[in-house]
């Protein structure tokens, strides 16, 4: 680590200054300037950059975690991923599943903002959920968030939402949808108002207007962003803080050092160059750091995995072993995910030992069916097993498509198969690259992972659906199973906990026993803070929340 700071830590210093200089020259600008000495500021940097504070464009985590602090919708998520109210106070459901009626408060603010004609203050009424969802469905403004209201009845009344009065929205379907509540918690159904559209247009995207716990300050693109407290937020004694101040710094590296000199308040995730540095081999906070930042670890809904593809009749799969099921099992026995785990990621993360769903979403008191555990007699066996089914002496040469950031874990993984004799080439791609050749069918076998949309565990069952079937929707792997389906489809329909699992049990099974993934591990949130920060609450979604987070000075 030594060698890295010296290497660019005069640059650094250069970058630094370059940064504190530019905020003094803005905050002495400002009308409303502040005593940079005094106010509360939590600061972070985010390296993927920020396109759009539009929330129904809100895809990447970059922008929903700005969009966190902006935008509040019907509903929300506390820390254990529990449906919470928000604007909401109160919802029911009618008795034939379809049609949800939502209470709004009568207390939520818009951010003041000059897009209202008067200066009064402007209430949130069902009427903006109506105009902000009916925003997402138009084709004009080609929302990624769209996919959200599938279930929706748009035949009724204003695409299937309707204000019954300033106080009382509802939402028909189309048929039952269980999940439907925790879709209206993302971002993309953020309340909005009407003036601000019609005042800033296209531009609302770096002008936004919602009624979070903060609002926009200032936003040189590419640079800094500042975000101010809201001091009329409805959620009373929230935020804490005074600014949220955003860099975007592309240079993980240097972005540590800003965060060991203290410039910014937190880091996320685990870079490969810093992991040794930071973490011990057990996963814990290096001791040199312990008293100077605070680790929070918490189960992520992310699953890392091998996607296999399961169509016979491509071409990519017409003399390749891995059409075998006998040759698909032997895989996934043959690769010890704990020593991996060990290795690679100093024990971050859960052996996938079971299916394809985190363990975070599976009710503890439930048992669950193990799924493959490394056995390297088994592996054995179901290779030779292989060889004879498929008339062949020996295997020919299996391609792993996959980009430079899991070259780590391809390595590990060609390492093991060869053990027995499989010889593995790692076909690296750009990001971009690879979605597309996976998306099409066009790589037979490649690595991936799936972070969850929203906190059910239907969001992991559909990849393995034939009506998701890619480039139209998430099953990359085309598998196909008929009981599959018709267990996916009674899900909707089932209200008890006990039951909806019983199902999940039964189509976990049906993709363990055929085996079109190869589960590596389930992920776990990773954050670094520095001891000042308290009230920072990590959860499995890996949202920032930040109204709660105070900092000592």
């Amino acid at each position: 680590m030594l060698n890295l700071k010296t290497k660019i830590n005069q640059g650094l210093q250069i970058l630094i200054s370059g940064l504190l200089f530019g905020g003094l020259i803005f905050f002495i600008s400002c009308k409303e300037s502040m005593d940079l000495e005094s106010s509360k500021i939590f600061r972070y940097n985010e390296s993927n950059g920020i396109g759009s504070l539009d929330p129904i464009y809100a895809k990447d985590l970059a922008a929903i975690n700005v969009c966190e602090q902006l935008y509040n919708g019907l509903l929300q998520l506390d820390s254990n991923m529990q449906l919470q109210a928000s604007i909401a106070k109160q919802w029911k459901l009618s008795s034939n599943l379809l049609t949800y009626t939502f209470i709004i408060r009568d207390s939520v603010l818009f951010h003041q903002n000059k897009c209202f004609s008067d200066s009064a203050d402007r209430r949130v009424k069902a009427k903006d959920f109506v105009y902000s969802f009916n925003r997402i469905l138009d084709p004009n403004l080609a929302s990624p968030g769209l996919w959200i209201f599938n279930k929706v009845d748009t035949t009724w009344k204003e695409n299937g939402f309707y204000a019954l009065n300033d106080s009382v929205l509802k939402i028909r379907l189309k048929e039952p949808y269980a999940p439907f509540l925790a879709l209206l918690t993302m971002k993309y159904c953020s309340v909005i108002p009407e003036e601000a559209i019609q005042y800033y247009g296209q531009d609302f995207r770096r002008n936004p207007v919602g009624t979070g716990p903060f609002k926009m300050k200032y936003w040189e693109e590419g640079l800094k962003l500042i975000l101010e407290k809201n001091d009329k937020y409805f959620e009373q004694g929230w935020p804490l803080l005074d600014y949220v101040s955003i860099s975007f710094l592309v240079d993980k590296q240097s972005e540590f050092l800003l965060f060991l000199k203290a410039k910014i308040d937190y880091i996320s995730g685990l870079s490969p160059v810093l992991k040794d540095e930071l973490l011990d081999a057990n996963g814990n906070l290096n001791k040199k750091y312990q008293g100077e930042f605070n680790l929070l670890k918490i189960p992520y809904l992310n699953t890392e995995y091998i996607g296999i593809l399961m169509d016979t009749s491509l071409e990519v799969l017409q003399n390749s072993p891995l059409k075998n099921l006998a040759f698909r099992k032997a895989l996934n026995y043959s690769i010890d995910k704990r020593k991996m785990l060990r290795y690679i990621q100093n024990n971050i993360g859960e052996p996938a030992e079971y299916g394809f769903l985190p363990n975070a979403l599976w009710p503890p008191d439930i048992e669950r069916k193990i799924g493959y555990v490394y056995n390297s007699e088994k592996a054995k066996m179901l290779f030779e097993q292989a060889k004879m089914e498929l008339n062949i002496s020996e295997f020919p040469k299996i391609e792993l498509a996959a980009t430079s950031k899991s070259l780590d874990i391809c390595k590990f993984l060609q390492h093991e198969w060869s053990q027995y004799g499989i010889e593995t080439e790692i076909e690296l791609n750009q990001w971009a690259a690879l979605k597309e050749m996976v998306a099409n069918n066009k790589v037979g076998m490649f690595r991936a992972s799936w972070i969850a949309d929203y906190p059910d565990a239907e969001n992991y069952f559909l990849l393995f659906g034939s009506e998701h079937f890619s480039p139209k929707g998430p099953n990359y792997t085309h598998f196909f199973s008929n009981e599959y389906d018709s267990l996916f489809n009674i899900i909707n329909f089932t209200a008890s906990i006990d039951q909806k699992m019983g199902i999940y049990r039964q189509m976990d099974s049906i993709i363990i026993a055929n085996s079109p993934i190869i589960p590596l591990f389930y992920d776990e949130v990773v954050r670094f803070l520095h001891i000042d920060i308290q009230g920072f609450e990590p959860n499995s979604m890996n949202l920032m929340k930040l109204k709660k987070v105070k900092k000592n000075n």
